[in-house]
This record gives C-alpha cells, sequence and structure tokens, in this order.
C-alpha cells in the first residue's frame, strides 16, 4: 500500500455496482455481501439456504395451554464479507430482532446470537445440523436448557420451533412454534 492510500474493503464477491452512501445506508453497505465467501460456500449453505424474504405464521404458547398467533416476516442474508448470515425478523405489535450466524471451525459448528429489543433479550447459541434438522442450543436462565429448530426445510417453506426443559433435558415443553413461507 502506498503512503495515504486507503486499505481496500474486503467482501463475499465484487461490489462495483454500489456507490458510497452515508449514515444507516453505508454501515448497511458495509454489513451485507453479495454472496458466500468461496472458501466458506459449502459450509455456510446450512443457513445460506434460507436466504431471501419469508412470511411467517407464528404461535406462542403459554404454560397455561393457551396460545397466540400473529404474522412476522423474516429476511435472511449475507453478511461481514460473505463469513455470516444474518437474519432480520419482525413481527409489529411484538418483536423485532437480528440473528448473527457464522460457521466456527474450531468447533465445527454455528455461533449464532439473537437480539431482540423490544423485549431486551439476547440469545447465544452454538447450531448444529442434526439428521434433517437444523439444531441450535443455549441455557439462558438456570436450570432452563433452550433448542430453537429449524426441521420440514424445503426450497419453499420450514418449520420452526422453540422447545425448553427444565429437567436437564428429560423432558421438552414447545414454548413457539413457526411455519415459514418464501416470498416470491
Amino acid at each position: 500500500m502506498m503512503p495515504g492510500e486507503r486499505p481496500k474493503r474486503e467482501t463475499g464477491a465484487a461490489r462495483s455496482d454500489v456507490q458510497p452512501r452515508a449514515g444507516s445506508e453505508a454501515m448497511i453497505d458495509a454489513l451485507r455481501a453479495s454472496g458466500p465467501r468461496p472458501e466458506l460456500a459449502r459450509k455456510l449453505a446450512l443457513f445460506g439456504q434460507f436466504v431471501g424474504t419469508w412470511d411467517v405464521d407464528v404461535v406462542n404458547m403459554s404454560p397455561d395451554g393457551t396460545s397466540t398467533s400473529f404474522k412476522a416476516e423474516w429476511r435472511f442474508g449475507w453478511a461481514l464479507g460473505g463469513r455470516a448470515v444474518m437474519d432480520v425478523w419482525s413481527a409489529p405489535g411484538y418483536e423485532h430482532g437480528v440473528s448473527v450466524r457464522f460457521y466456527d471451525e474450531s468447533i465445527d459448528a454455528w455461533r449464532s446470537t439473537w437480539i431482540g429489543p423490544v423485549r431486551r433479550i439476547v440469545r447465544p447459541f452454538i447450531a448444529r445440523q442434526s439428521g434433517s434438522e437444523i439444531v441450535l442450543e443455549g441455557s439462558f436462565a438456570p436450570g432452563t436448557l433452550t433448542r430453537w429448530i429449524f426441521s420440514n426445510i424445503e426450497e419453499r417453506s420450514f418449520a420452526w420451533r422453540n422447545i425448553e426443559s427444565q429437567d436437564g433435558g428429560a423432558t421438552w415443553t414447545t414454548v413457539q412454534r413457526m411455519e415459514a413461507v418464501r416470498r416470491s
């Protein structure tokens, strides 16, 4: 690099179509990537298969057996120089949040963190493929195990559920479930 020359920003692929912008748009431009880094593409496909926009039917289950249903939108995209898959989840009147997921070669698994500012939630997970499902595991309250599970994964749809165990994983209770359909 020559004196006074600025270092080039690394991205997942060439971004000659993007002009520099100011403010929040510049931050989004720096965050997004046009695809996975080629050397990571095979591993990133686990969550990369969700890149796009999904319409979601959500059901929250209460301990008393009652449930609440609502609609949400879930957008997945490539991020951080093509090293991560990021999603934005939006359910007006309930929660808006973001997850950043990246493959960690040192543990042969994904690290994923969900941030939900409306309900003041931060949830770190370790995610792995388990058969035909993707299972994210974490523990956020003393004595409680949590799993977020992607299942029935097809090109245009998938199911998702949040289950919790209070007895070390002997029994599990469904807290939330979602049915997602890819938007055309």
